[in-house]
């Protein structure tokens, strides 16, 4: 059973005076430096207590038995000891008790720790505004901070109002006469009246910089023969106007809040405010009468309850309704304010969403026939400029196949049986090339179906090996990847890895080399979207993707050549770069004499700078991504994965196969007439797709995502596809 300990056992007495001095030693000592907290220490603990580590102001303990079991055991043993439990105002369920003793608190809470024993902890708390509680006193609602007490006790009026002048004279409280009241709160009565019942008044003196506010003791007879006790700050101390603290779901909240919530945002169908005021109802409502005006609500006369308990007031506006309703309890003014839009409003919502709906696609649609019309002009300028000469093997090749004399950037890993490198040459001129050198080896091609003036894939095998080699027009050059078993091999020496012995070498030798200062071109400022030398060639290729019915791109692309050295390029772009806020990455840079790859960290997002050697020049390709852009056009894929998204810009029903799924795209899907464009998210990599047209013959193609990029894939009323980076 749980009880208090109260007797222990009395040694021999000539071990009396050390047991005496021991236990001096170990009685708790009250902290002196805040005499308004309670030492815990001191407070009873139920019998077979086991003690935890304890402090001043807050101790736990063990004890056997449930949750259920300790706290009515705890409770019984406080009130032993005169703590009286209350709850505070809006907490009449809480997991913590709440105990007042004289002008100490406590708090106490319980946690099951075993299947049969409890864990109890003691928190000391402080009481700011110390009041007396009845002796006899029933449903006590107490918050020690402003103050606030509620209670009834059986007692009659008249011997409760002399217990409360006692006591709170007692606490340091003193009677608040009229002229007091007025000099220290202009316009303030005091008005003692009450019906069936007695009011007074209480100050308290300044103390350590802080001035209480006045109390306002009221006392009631009940029609059961009890007294109702309702102790509050008086109401003339109370803020006599409130003011704007903040907006909230585009509703105005006021100062002097105890605590307020709201639902939807000011752009919602429905939105709701609500919580409660340290003021009186009169004020809070002259607030929102005064803030609602402002904001063009019109205070409607239906329906309006306008009494000292509650407030209820309607408030229109072009396509809203409101309705506010206000009400005290305990001390504060609770506050509910909700609106509604109209049907009306509705509509208008409805209406104005489709229209900008249509703009967006129907900007969407005309900026990719842009793209189309732009890009394809830019490769068929490209293209012209790309030579259809023969191609001669490169002398003194360490790869298991031919390499042209014009390679470039060549990357080659034997281990993965993969090659690719770069030729100023044409999509022909490279197959010829490969299909002339193989064949006169033994090897015999097997067709494919690709095989365009931009693209052309070739398949080869020869004595059980095989490898497939892809030419594809990028830009001003022709890309060439290849991989398969007859690239695989043995000797890992041959594969060009960053880092290795070579490749220091060349770079220390390129950093040895004297850096040409490149200046910026005067035209591009700060303000443009990507610096450039002054010093540069006269081909400039530049590329931007915006979000439909916005100025703002969500993918800026620029392509330059400089006629400078590698080295001079690159600080160039370093310095330039660093002065509008680019960090420069680690992550994934390529650093050689030839090549080199950065990632930068821009104030709008992630971006890449590529440099290469061609011809005497530097080739410099700066990608810059918008990513608050790009989340508002849902073109972002998931991390690591590759977005596609289609777009089909003829007449009739188009069906693209990728990666054994067939995604059929209505008439001017992307466009005007559909709610979102279709979207495939797929690892990266290369991928063949076919497009199919009714009436038509498939058209086969490839296209190579890279990871966390977006991909356009548009359809032509043709049926040929052009992919683009979007993102």
């Amino acid at each position: 059973m749980f009880g208090m300990t109260r007797g222990m056992l009395v040694p021999a007495r000539k071990h009396l005076f050390a047991v005496a001095l021991a236990a001096i030693a170990s009685v708790p000592v009250a902290a002196k430096a805040d005499p308004t907290m309670v030492d815990v220490r001191i407070v009873p603990r139920l019998e077979g207590a086991v003690e935890g580590r304890p402090e001043t102001f807050k101790l736990n303990y063990y004890v056997p038995g449930t949750v259920a079991a300790t706290t009515a055991a705890a409770k019984k043993l406080l009130a032993a000891d005169g703590w009286v439990q209350y709850v505070r105002p809006f907490e009449n369920v809480r997991s913590t008790l709440t105990f007042k003793r004289g002008p100490h608190g406590l708090n106490v809470s319980f946690t099951q720790t075993q299947p049969n024993q409890s864990e109890v902890h003691y928190g000391a708390d402080r009481i700011y505004a110390n009041v007396p509680f009845p002796d006899d006193a029933t449903d006590i609602i107490f918050n020690e901070r402003r103050p606030y007490l509620g209670c009834t006790t059986a007692a009659s009026v008249e011997t409760s109002l002399e217990f409360f002048r006692k006591e709170l004279i007692a606490a340091g409280w003193s009677p608040l006469l009229a002229p007091d009241a007025a000099a220290r709160y202009p316009g303030a009565t005091i008005d003692a009246s009450i019906s069936n019942g007695a009011r007074a008044f209480y100050s308290f003196p300044k103390r350590d910089g802080y001035q209480q506010q006045p109390i306002m003791l009221t006392l009631q007879r009940r029609d059961d023969g009890k007294t109702s006790v309702d102790v509050r700050i008086a109401p003339f101390a109370h803020p006599q106007s409130l003011e704007l603290a903040r907006e909230t779901a585009g509703l105005p909240v006021p100062n002097q809040t105890a605590g307020f919530g709201s639902e939807g945002d000011s752009s919602s169908n429905s939105r709701k405010v609500h919580g409660a005021v340290q003021a009186e109802l009169p004020v809070v409502l002259a607030f929102f009468r005064r803030e609602l005006g402002v904001r063009n609500w019109k205070e409607e006369t239906r329906g309006a309850v306008e009494t000292p308990d509650q407030a209820v007031l309607n408030f229109s506006s072009p396509d809203q309704t409101a309705t506010l309703r206000l009400k005290p309890q305990y001390d504060l003014t609770i506050i509910n304010l909700t609106t509604q839009v109209t049907e009306a409003g509705l509509a208008a919502r409805a209406k104005a969403k489709k229209e900008a709906d249509a703009k967006f696609f129907s900007d969407a649609a005309a900026m990719a026939k842009e793209i189309i019309a732009a890009d394809e002009v830019r490769r068929v300028e490209q293209a012209a400029k790309m030579s259809d000469a023969p191609l001669r093997p490169l002398a003194d090749n360490s790869k298991p196949v031919p390499l042209p004399e014009n390679a470039e950037e060549v990357q080659f890993e034997g281990a993965k049986g993969r090659l690719d490198f770069y030729s100023p040459s044409s999509v022909r001129a490279v197959a010829a090339f490969y299909r002339g050198a193989l064949q006169a080896q033994g090897w015999k091609e097997r067709p494919s179906v690709i095989n365009n003036p931009r693209m052309v894939v070739m398949d080869f095998s020869k004595g059980g090996k095989a490898m497939s080699f892809t030419v594809m027009q990028m830009g001003p050059r022709s890309k060439i990847s290849a991989d398969g078993s007859a690239l695989v091999t043995a000797d890992a020496k041959m594969a060009a890895k960053p880092g290795t012995a070579g490749d220091q070498a060349s770079s220390g030798a390129a950093a040895k080399a004297a850096v040409q200062v490149l200046e910026v071109d005067p035209e591009t400022d700060a303000d443009a979207p990507f610096p450039m030398p002054k010093q540069r060639g006269s081909t400039i290729s530049r590329g931007s993707g915006k979000l439909p019915g916005s100025n703002v791109p969500f993918r800026r692309e620029l392509e330059i050549s400089v006629p400078a050295d590698l080295a001079s390029v690159l600080a160039f772009y370093r310095t330039e770069l660093g002065k509008r806020g680019w960090k420069e990455s680690a992550e994934r840079a390529v650093m050689q004499a030839d090549r080199v790859q950065l990632a930068f960290a821009s104030p709008d997002g992630p971006a890449q700078l590529k440099l290469g050697r061609a011809k005497d020049e530097t080739t410099v390709s700066l990608a810059q991504k918008y990513t608050e852009v790009a989340a508002k056009a849902d073109v972002i894929p998931k991390p690591g994965q590759a977005r596609l998204v289609f777009g089909n810009m003829g007449g009739s029903e188009a069906a693209v196969t990728i990666n054994k799924q067939t995604i059929k795209l209505a008439a001017g899907a992307g466009g005007p007439q559909s709610q979102k464009p279709p979207m495939l998210d797929l690892p990266p990599g290369k991928y063949t797709y076919s497009v199919k047209l009714a009436g038509r013959p498939a058209r086969n193609d490839t296209v190579e995502v890279t990871a966390d990029d977006a991909w356009g894939l548009i359809i032509a009323p043709s049926g040929e596809a052009l992919s683009l980076q979007m993102y």
